[in-house]
C-alpha cells in the first residue's frame, strides 16, 4: 500500500520504486486507486490505468490537479536513493514527485476551499492516441470539467503558463536521376536542399508576448531523407522541419507561416498539435499565482495543458521537478522542492 501519511519525499520514493514504464502502469495505478478509495470524502473512477478522484462539496469553483503515472524506460536507475538532499531514480522529476504532492493534497484536504478533481493518468510519454488523459477527454469528458487545472509537470517550482504548439513538415526537393559517373546528365536533389538550409540558418524566430508571457519560437531541420544508391545521382530529397510556435497562432496559421518560409518548394505536413494560451488572467489562475508566488514564465514545449485548453479549461504547468533533468539516467528531484510545492498547494487550497 501507499502510505499517504508519510512525508512527500518518502512518498515520492515509494512511488518511484514501483516501475511504471509507459504501457505498464497497472501496478502503480492499482496502488493509487487503493489509496484514494480509502479516503471517504472522495468519489473515485477508473478508466484503464487512469484514476480520477473528486470532492463534491458544492464549492463555487472546481480545480483539477493532474499528473501522469508513466515514465520513460528505466536506465539502471531503480531503486531510488537519497543523496545530499536529492532523490535519484527513474521518474523522480518527471513526474512522480508531482504525483506524490497531489496524493498528499488528496489525503490532507477533506474540505478544501474549492472542489478538487485529482487525475492520475497513463501513457503520457508515448504517442497521443495512447494518452490516458486524451482517452478520458474522449470517453468521459465530464470527469475533467473544471474552472482551472494544474498539470504537475516538472517546472522547478515555477508556474509555466500555457504551452507552445508544434508541427512537423516535410520540404521536398526534386532532382533528376543519373549515373554518378556522368552526374552532369542529372540534377542532384541532395545538393538542391542548400537553399532550404540557408533559409533555416537565416530564420529569425518570433518572440511574441502572449497574455504577459514571452514565448520563444523555433523552426529547425530535424531530419534529412535522400539517396538511391552509391552510384546514383538522387532525384528526390526531403528535409523534415519542426516548428514550435507560440499559442497566439492556430495550427492553420502556423502551417501558412511554414509555407511562406519555404515558398517555391513543395511542403507537406505530417503532424501538429495546438498550443495553449496561459490563461493567467482568469481569477482562479490569479489566485493560484498569488498563493504559489514567484514570476510565471512561458512554457517552452508542448504539454497536456493543451488538452485542457481544448476543453475550455485554463491550465498551467507547475511541479517540483527540474525539467532539464527529465529522462536522464541521473534524474533526480530536490526533496526541498517537493516540500515547497506541497506547502504552496496547501496554501492555495487549505
Amino acid at each position: 500500500m501507499l502510505d499517504l501519511s508519510q512525508d512527500a519525499g518518502a512518498l515520492t520514493a515509494a512511488i518511484v520504486d514501483v516501475e511504471s514504464v509507459s504501457g505498464d502502469e497497472k501496478a502503480l495505478a492499482d496502488l493509487v486507486e487503493e489509496a484514494l478509495r480509502a479516503l471517504p470524502y472522495l468519489s473515485v473512477d477508473r478508466s484503464g490505468e487512469t484514476v480520477v478522484a473528486r470532492t463534491s462539496l458544492g464549492r463555487a469553483e472546481r480545480v483539477l490537479i493532474a499528473g501522469h503515472l508513466d515514465t520513460v524506460p528505466v536506465a539502471a536507475n531503480l531503486p531510488s536513493r537519497v543523496e545530499g538532499g536529492r532523490l535519484y531514480g527513474c521518474g523522480t522529476t518527471d513526474m512522480k514527485a508531482g504525483v506524490a504532492v497531489a496524493l498528499k493534497l488528496a489525503a490532507a484536504l477533506p474540505s478544501p476551499n474549492r472542489d478538487v478533481t485529482y487525475v492520475f493518468y497513463d501513457c503520457e510519454e508515448v504517442e497521443a492516441e495512447r494518452n490516458g488523459l486524451n482517452r478520458v477527454a474522449r470517453e468521459h469528458p465530464e470527469w475533467l470539467a473544471a474552472d482551472f487545472a494544474v498539470l504537475m509537470e516538472p517546472t522547478d517550482g515555477v508556474i509555466e503558463g500555457g504551452c507552445q504548439g508544434t508541427l512537423r513538415a516535410e520540404v521536398h526537393v526534386a532532382g533528376k536521376r543519373a549515373h554518378s559517373a556522368r552526374s552532369w546528365f542529372g540534377v542532384n536533389a541532395i545538393h538542391g536542399i542548400e537553399p532550404v538550409l540557408a533559409r533555416l540558418n537565416a530564420y529569425q524566430a518570433r518572440l511574441p508576448v502572449v497574455d504577459g508571457l514571452e514565448y520563444h519560437e523555433g523552426l529547425n531541420a530535424v531530419g534529412v531523407r535522400g539517396g538511391v544508391a552509391g552510384n546514383v545521382i538522387p532525384d528526390s530529397c526531403v528535409v523534415t522541419v519542426n516548428y514550435r510556435f507560440a499559442p497566439d497562432l492556430t495550427i492553420e496559421q502556423a502551417q501558412e507561416h511554414v509555407r511562406e518560409v519555404f515558398d517555391g518548394f513543395e511542403v507537406s505536413f505530417t503532424d501538429a498539435a495546438p498550443g495553449a494560451r496561459p490563461g493567467l488572467t482568469d481569477p482562479v489562475a490569479a489566485a493560484f499565482t498569488a498563493a504559489v508566488g514567484g514570476e510565471p514564465r512561458a512554457k517552452l514545449g508542448w504539454t497536456d495543458v493543451a488538452r485542457f485548453s481544448a476543453l475550455g479549461v485554463p491550465a498551467v504547468n507547475y511541479g517540483p521537478g527540474d525539467p532539464n533533468l527529465a529522462h536522464q539516467q541521473g534524474e533526480y528531484v530536490s526533496l526541498e522542492k517537493i516540500a515547497d510545492s506541497e506547502r504552496a498547494m496547501l496554501n492555495w487550497l487549505g
